[in-house]
């Protein structure tokens, strides 16, 4: 079995990568994961048209995520969707890392086939759904499929140099509650619980295909407290777990700039490559015009949420912000397009063209 990556053999990789400007992706058709890679609802024409605006701004990856329960219920289909898509990815200069685990079930709901719910009016990310579901997490007898669903997937593409990296475990323990209106986010402590027992599993049953590319698991629990330190923020078991087991170091962070600059300072202090798999939220400080140049001066890969704005409603901002009196009708949280490929500030956009093209 592959072990860890040595920090030579990581720092070789980032050096073959150059600066990583991406963004976390889903069409403005799809309301989630499933409805995105579902036969009956894959908008290969929409993508197509969306990754040819990404690539024309100068971004060259983006982040995505897989569903399992579309695996186990069409296993051959989602492959070839997944390789339709890398295809389109490949066309526009495009690299992706995938994402084969989230926690992130903001609906309330488990994940469930066919027809997908409509977006609630006015509410963010209103039917995120959680692959494979909170469940099978916390159902150790349901551990040996979602080894085989691993597995398979890393073998199917562990040499293929369409995919840049492998992110194993979206924010493992984090069923956000965001479609119910509470105003900030809670957490699940049993789930919590069987996701840091699986961290290592999945790590082990990855690196047991022996991939090419290197294995990721970003830290993400953290707050706005300018006054506690980046060390204590990334002191819950997940994300020392996540960053002991990683080839290259993740983390998410939606922060404004002194706390952002604060935090890619703690990690660039473990001599690993560092990407930041999840940032942009306009409303608290977390924008392009600051942020971009750090990522861009510190080497530090980075994916913001969104692309175009859709039915994820994203551009609408965490149900907590909403309600602080932010002026949240003019200004998007995340997202840079809106449905026809204009930018919401052409000067971000400008920005990315300049700092990819350098």
């Amino acid at each position: 079995m592959r072990t860890q990556w040595s920090k030579q053999q990581a720092a070789e990789w980032h050096n073959n990568q150059g600066w990583i400007c991406g963004f976390n992706y889903l069409p403005r058709s799809a309301v989630n994961w499933t409805e995105l890679w579902q036969r009956e609802t894959f908008d290969a024409e929409t993508i197509e048209q969306e990754l040819g605006w990404a690539q024309e701004i100068g971004y060259n990856q983006l982040r995505i995520n897989l569903p399992f329960i579309v695996w186990r219920h069409d296993r051959d289909g989602l492959l070839a969707r997944i390789d339709q898509f890398l295809n389109i990815a490949q066309r526009h200069n495009i690299k992706v890392m995938l994402t084969l685990m989230d926690d992130c079930g903001f609906s309330g709901d488990e994940p469930f086939l066919g027809p997908q719910k409509a977006p609630e009016p006015g509410k963010h990310n209103s039917q995120a759904a959680a692959s494979p579901g909170r469940e099978i997490v916390c159902n150790r007898d349901m551990w040996p499929d979602l080894e085989r669903y691993v597995r398979d997937i890393v073998r199917h593409f562990r040499t293929d140099s369409r995919i840049a990296i492998w992110d194993l475990y979206n924010e493992p323990g984090n069923r956000g509650t965001f479609a119910t209106g509470l105003e900030e986010t809670q957490f699940d402590e049993k789930l919590e619980r069987f996701a840091l027992e699986l961290l290592p599993l999945i790590f082990a049953w990855a690196r047991g295909e022996d991939p090419l590319q290197p294995l990721t698991v970003g830290a993400w629990h953290i707050s706005q407290d300018l006054d506690q330190p980046a060390s204590e923020h990334f002191a819950h078991p997940i994300d020392i777990a996540a960053a002991q087991l990683s080839d290259v170091l993740s983390f998410h962070a939606y922060l404004a700039t002194p706390k952002m600059l604060q935090v890619l300072r703690f990690w660039q202090k473990f001599e690993r490559p560092v990407l930041c798999t999840e940032w942009l939220a306009r409303h608290v400080g977390c924008v392009m015009e600051e942020q971009l140049p750090l990522f861009a001066a510190l080497n530090v890969g980075c994916y913001q949420w969104g692309l175009v704005r859709g039915k994820t409603q994203t551009t609408l901002p965490w149900p907590s912000v909403r309600k602080s009196g932010v002026d949240y009708a003019h200004l998007w949280f995340h997202d840079v397009l809106d449905e026809y490929g204009i930018p919401f500030r052409h000067s971000e956009m400008a920005l990315v063209r300049r700092l990819t093209r350098r």
